[in-house]
Parts: C-alpha cells; structure tokens; sequence
C-alpha cells in the first residue's frame, strides 16, 4: 500500500538540493503515489498544498532541523487527512443503539455485520441482527450462520421481500429481547451503475427504523471510485462513520482515504481478516505510521517531540503544582499526556520531587483505551461538575447521568474519580515536601543532581 513513500522520504532526507527545491521534488512524488494508489485527484492536491504552505511557512524550534520537522508535517497532515488524531469511541452513546450497515455489493457488509455483532457481544452487550438483504441469494443464510457462530440473535424473514419492512419488524423483535445493539445488513449492487436503486432502498429503510448511524461500508480495493460514491451515499443519508474492510491484502487502500475526505466522517473499524474476530477499531497514527514506513522515521519524530516537550512538561507540571486540581484540568493533561508520557515523568520534572513519588508508580500508569473513555467521561459533564468533581460523590444520580451520557458503566465514572482522588491526594503530599525542601538552602539542588 502506497508504495514508494518510504523510498521519497528517504531520497529527501539525504538530498543536498536546498530545502525549497527538495520540498517540491518531495511532493511531486508524494503526489504521484497518492494517485498511482486511488486517491481522489482532488483530495491529493488539497492535502500536498497543505503540506507545501506549512513546510516553507513554518520555522522549527530551536534544535529541530528544518527536513526534520518537514517529516513532521507530513506526518501529522496524514493523520488530519485520516481523521484527525483521536481515535472514535466505538462504544454506542445509548442504548438500544440501532447500526445501519451501507455500501455496494461485495464490500464485505455481511461479514462486518457478524465482527461489529462480536465484538460489542465481548463487551458486554446484548445484539441482534437483522438481514435485511433481498437481492442477494445466500444473504439471509449467510448471516443466519454467522449469527449462530457469534452466538447472537438473529431476524430475517424470507417470505419478505422489503428491506424496510423486514428491518422494522427485525427492530420490534430484538427490542422485545431487550437487545441493546441492533445490526442492519442492507443489501448491495453489483457495478457502479445501480447506485441509484441501492440509495433509494437506503433511504427506505433509514425512513423505517431512524437508525442511531449509519456506517459505510468499504472494500480496502474500492479505488478512484470511491471519491463519487460515498459522497452519493452520504448525500442520501449522512454517513455517521466508515469501515474499511479487507485491509489485510494487498489493496492499494487509497480510495478508504478518498471516502473519508468525500463524507467528512471518520473510520470507525478496520477489518484486518476474514474471520469474525478479525476487526479492531481505526487508529489514524497507526495507519499513518504504516503509510510512511514508520520504522525508519520514529527517531526523526522521537528527535522532534523530545526537543519541543520539554518546556510543554515543565508548564504542565507547573501547573499540576500551583492549580486547583479539577476535572478540567485532569482533560487538559490526559490529552498532554496522550503524547508526552506518563503523570510521573510529568511530576518528575519538578525540581525535588524526583525522589518523593512513589516507587511504585503503577496507580499512576493509564492505558491509551482507559485515557480515551476517560476523555469522553469527561465531556458528558457539566461545566459546574467539571469545575467541582466533588459534586459527582455527594449526589450519585450524577455519575448515573454522566454514564449513560458517556456510553459507559457506572465503575467507569467511579474509576476516574478514584484516579482523580488519587492524584489530588499525592499532590497534596508533593506540595508539603516542596515546601519543606524550600526551607533547608540547596536541598532542591541537591536532589536535583541526585
């Protein structure tokens, strides 16, 4: 996938032409790769005229140079073109939540209906399926099998031959099962020349069930077409999300960041096998990563992010210090803490207090996933909650509103309370010894060199 890239980073990186002139050389490549790999013309244009403005606008700090940083540029342009850096919180804001799968004949929405049906059953919830698929012979038994291997329930009625019918009366089933996630497999259309009778029986259906989303569904090796037609089916009904199947083969995968650019929503999953347990949710760093080779430019990045955290670590433990602790400030520094480490290497850089932490600093380490619940935790808050998250303990129904709001367990709210809890109280202790340390002339320094 994008082959070439890899091989123009390197040809750039060690080229003596002036910076000005390798910057172009760089992006008439970059350009013809994107398109060689069916990307929309128009999105590589766009997106390589991004990247020119910003590398001969922008000066890098002190100690970057300058084709270091022009790696940067491309790489977070990449991830913006992808998305943009945070990743989707794949887990439904209510329940029931009702998923409407899209897309054209073979793009894997069948099988996709199954993985989605996997993998929120492993998460907990109750799901359904519904084929909704009449023009595809196999569809229905296809998806009946697959329910039974996934070990959820499953709607579809042969004697039917209306999509909208069959998934309004698929709804009322799985409700009257309590079912809290309800899949949607729609049918498909072989070629690019029946979109027009697949979007109106979309429409159809989407008038009969007002699905919670709408998520499109498409093969990795769909190519320039894909630019066209999703931006047809978006038109129809906005598209909520996209799923990439097939991208474990070797599709050149450029019409996926077409699709993107043409719908504005976000990569949701990514189906990485044939088989049902073979999904995982889209990371755009990761799919950038994989885009630029990314084993050959970590320590270009590593070199750029060390030099310009720096004064961003000593701010945010200045700040930690000299704050009152909240819920606003826990979101601002989860988000800081996404890319710069842990809280500990944080608190380290306050002068003295290396020594204080304690040793083992595992209550302190949080998981990239259990960061990213925690930020949408956050935001199903009231500004008074955030400002005082003391209010979530004296009146519990809050932490009940904010996890339905969140789409998460209760113990989730409580964990991140507990976490804040947690670093207040250290705080408190770091704040005491600084000040103690204060008192006794050049223990700071002391400690420092320690």
């Amino acid at each position: 996938m994008f082959s070439g890239i890899k091989e123009a980073i390197k040809k750039f990186l060690s080229s003596t032409s002036p910076y000005e002139q390798s910057v172009e050389e760089f992006i008439r490549e970059l350009q013809r790769i994107l398109i060689k790999s069916d990307v929309n013309v128009k999105v590589v244009f766009e997106f390589t005229s991004k990247i020119r403005k910003r590398a001969l606008e922008e000066k890098p700090p002190q100690g970057v140079s300058r084709r270091d940083w022009f790696i940067k540029i491309v790489y977070e342009e990449l991830i913006s073109l992808l998305g943009g850096e945070e990743e989707l919180n794949v887990l439904p804001k209510k329940k029931p939540y009702v998923i409407m799968l899209v897309g054209v004949q073979g793009s894997g929405k069948t099988t996709t209906a199954a993985k989605l049906a996997w993998y929120y059953k492993n998460r907990g919830y109750r799901v359904g399926l519904i084929a909704a698929d009449t023009f595809r012979a196999g569809a229905y038994e296809q998806l009946k099998q697959l329910a039974e291997k996934v070990g959820v329930e499953f709607w579809g009625d042969k004697g039917l031959n209306d999509p909208a019918e069959i998934s309004r009366k698929g709804l009322e089933y799985h409700l009257s099962k309590k079912a809290e996630i309800i899949i949607i497999d729609t049918a498909g259309r072989h070629g690019y020349g029946e979109e027009s009778k697949l979007i109106d029986e979309m429409k159809a259906i989407a008038d009969a069930v007002k699905p919670d989303e709408v998520i499109l569904v498409l093969d990795a090796s769909i190519g320039q077409k894909a630019y066209d037609l999703a931006k047809k089916f978006h038109e129809a009904t906005p598209i909520g999300s996209i799923i990439i199947t097939k991208l474990d083969g070797t599709a050149k995968g450029g019409g996926a960041i077409s699709a993107i650019a043409a719908t504005g929503a976000k990569v949701k999953f990514v189906g990485t096998g044939e088989k049902v347990d073979e999904i995982e949710p889209f990371r755009p760093k990761n799919f950038a990563s994989r885009i630029l080779g990314m084993g050959d430019i970590e320590a270009i990045l590593e070199r750029v992010y060390s030099t310009m955290s720096q004064n961003e670590l000593e701010e945010m433990a200045d700040s930690l210090m000299s704050g009152n602790l909240n819920m606003k400030l826990i979101y601002k520094q989860i988000k800081q803490i996404r890319s710069m480490g842990p809280i500990g290497k944080i608190l380290r850089m306050i002068p003295g207090l290396s020594m204080s932490l304690p040793e083992d600093e595992g209550a302190l380490k949080v998981s990239e996933e259990k960061m990213d619940m925690w930020l949408n935790i956050i935001n199903s808050m009231t500004y008074e909650e955030m400002e005082k998250p003391e209010l979530l303990e004296r009146e519990k129904s809050r932490i009940r509103r904010i996890a339905i709001g969140a789409g998460v367990a209760q113990e989730d709210v409580r964990e991140l309370l507990n976490y804040y809890n947690y670093i207040k109280k250290l705080l408190k202790q770091l704040k005491r010894r600084k000040s103690l340390l204060k008192k006794f002339g050049g223990a700071d320094e002391f400690l420092e060199e320690e």
